[in-house]
């Protein structure tokens, strides 16, 4: 697992061989729909835009901290920091 300020990586093998993305936003960490909903349309799009430098894995990206305050740049960079540091095989 890897932790980052907002966000905790969780990651598995794949026998598939293919990169696949799972998201967890929980209500008590994110109140309002639009703001879950966002957190995982921009998970999705990064993971789409890194998706062919990824390494074989199962994923699941969780967010682990409240977002009061937190631009969708900061979101991005924090979720693209943490699939950069996945282990390569």
């Amino acid at each position: 697992m890897l932790r980052g300020s907002h966000f905790a990586l969780h990651y598995c093998p794949n026998p598939d061989g293919t990169p696949r993305l799972g998201l967890v936003v929980a209500k008590k960490l994110a109140k309002r729909a639009v703001q879950r909903n966002l957190v995982k349309r921009i998970g999705r799009d990064v993971f789409r835009h890194a998706r062919a430098s990824l390494p074989p894995y199962d994923l699941v990206l969780r967010l682990s901290a409240k977002l009061d305050n937190v631009t969708r740049r900061a979101m991005r960079d924090e979720m693209i920091g943490l699939l950069g540091r996945l282990p390569r095989k």
